[in-house]
């Protein structure tokens, strides 16, 4: 299965039914990463609140991102004690990182242009939001490659060559 899924039906089904759907594990990888609320019954919760949730259900959450996410993430991620407690949440930043893209149990991945944030994946109302694009697949051949591939970064295997090393916080291979 190749789904193309175009803007603001990315919310409905990466965010809504993907995401929650996670048993095993989430990886997200972003450039940007930003305080994106979703709806949860009649009000808009962080999405932090999901991730938590996974994380408290047993489920290990990778999110790889470029720079340091804003003030309010940070004030939002400070709710959510799971998140830095657990060892099934993991969080780097690598600052050559543009690709996004979510992988869920080994088994989907959803590629995309969007950024994890309101504009690009989150509950914001459509005449706000960017306009978007992203396949969401589960065909081994590329679900495989790209699972290595993020796994290669998430351990650091370019960070010896780097040429960003100068400005990268924290450098994987130290």
């Amino acid at each position: 299965m190749t789904e193309l899924i175009l803007n603001e039906a990315i919310y409905k089904r990466i965010i809504e039914e993907e995401i929650p759907s996670a048993e095993r594990f989430l990886w997200i990888v972003t450039a940007d990463i930003k305080d994106m609320h979703v709806i949860r019954g009649r009000r808009s919760v962080p999405f932090l609140a999901v991730l938590a949730e996974l994380v408290e259900s047993g489920v290990a959450v990778r999110l790889l991102h470029a720079k340091e996410p804003g003030p309010r993430f940070r004030q939002d991620f400070d709710r959510y004690p799971v998140l830095i407690e657990s060892d099934l949440f993991e969080r780097i930043l690598c600052p050559r990182v543009h690709t996004k893209a979510i992988l869920i149990d080994g088994k989907k991945a959803f590629i995309t242009s969007a950024n994890l944030t309101g504009a690009g994946l989150g509950a914001k109302h459509p005449d706000k939001r960017n306009f978007e694009a992203g396949t969401l697949t589960d065909e081994k051949q590329h679900v495989a490659p790209l699972m290595e591939w993020i796994d290669s970064l998430y351990l650091g295997e370019f960070c010896g060559r780097c040429r960003l090393r100068a400005i990268c916080p924290d450098p994987l291979d130290e």
